[in-house]
């Protein structure tokens, strides 16, 4: 058991060696946690607020958070210090994923849109425009040339990561879309829903596949 927090834990990420956990709370900090032994290792204080999502780096040396305003921060593991506040969202963030190669940070949030952020110098890369409604889910392809965004529209949208030019649209969803995984092949997406249902589908032409 990780006890520690004072809020709900909204948050957690193992680190790439399973060694470490990382939880993101409603009582404005993030704790890493020894894996093995259960004691805490570290904990970010997080200044504008509640944290939600987490991610770890590739490398492990560094963590994405959304916080309780309109920004991500990117964090050094070792040190617990904000390296870089990735700033232009106008709603709350609620989703970050890291990219295979550690490069990019993605968020998604209230405000309609999805962004690419330069994790070296913390700009931003590309903003992702086209959903109607809160982008709550994002993801990367395995190898890095593709992200993926979810909202309430209940429409999932792939991006190239090199242009920020939309790929294609994957729908059929009746519900919001609250989560998005490739496949480790990354010939497949698989998709999460307020309808109740999960969807298998085909990256190459867009068709799902089985619905869950």
């Amino acid at each position: 058991t990780f006890s520690g927090h004072t809020g709900v834990i909204d948050g957690i990420a193992f680190s790439p060696d399973g060694k470490t956990l990382a939880t993101g709370s409603a009582d404005h900090t993030i704790r890493l946690w020894d894996v093995a032994s259960g004691e805490t290792i570290q904990v970010f204080s997080v200044p504008t607020g509640e944290v939600g999502d987490v991610a770890f780096s590739p490398d492990g040396q560094s963590l994405v958070s959304t916080t309780g305003d309109s920004t991500a921060r990117l964090w050094d593991v070792a040190s617990g210090q904000t390296l870089h506040v990735f700033t232009g969202h106008s709603e709350l963030v609620i989703g970050v994923a890291y990219s295979p190669d550690g490069k990019y940070v993605l968020t998604g949030s209230l405000d309609h849109t999805a962004r690419l952020w330069d994790t070296a110098t913390g700009d931003e890369v590309h903003v992702f425009t086209g959903h109607t409604d809160n982008v709550t889910a994002v993801a990367f392809s395995p190898d890095g040339k593709y992200a993926v965004t979810g909202g309430d529209d209940h429409v999932v949208k792939l991006w190239d990561v090199a242009t920020g030019q939309l790929v294609r649209e994957f729908s059929g969803h009746r519900g919001w879309v609250g989560s998005a995984e490739f496949s480790p092949d990354g010939r497949f997406l698989l998709t999460g829903s307020g309808d109740r249902t999960a969807r298998l589908w085909d990256i190459a032409t867009g068709q799902t596949i089985r619905v869950f």
